[in-house]
């Protein structure tokens, strides 16, 4: 129970950085690698999750690997947006 708690707990880090972008439509400094990584690990651990059918470990990457993703793609929408306004 700790373990799922910690994970859910982890996984909703990304998202005050997925709202800084939006609310900034800036990606400022924020790597897209760094995150595309996160996002690919976390959903291969959610996967291998759901295929071994362990509710600890597929529920605490769900969150994660949707919150790496959002912002990995807000990264490509305003990190662009960015970059062709110099």
């Amino acid at each position: 129970m700790f373990a799922t708690f910690m994970g859910l707990m982890m996984s909703f880090s990304y998202y005050p950085q997925a709202y800084k972008i939006w609310k900034n439509k800036s990606a400022g400094q924020v790597s897209a690698l760094s995150f595309l990584v996160l996002a690919i690990g976390g959903t291969t651990w959610f996967v291998y999750g759901l295929l071994i059918k362990d509710f600890t470990i597929s529920s605490g990457f769900i969150f994660g690997c949707l919150g790496a993703w959002l912002v990995f793609t807000l990264i490509l929408i305003y990190g662009k947006a960015k970059d062709s306004a110099r």
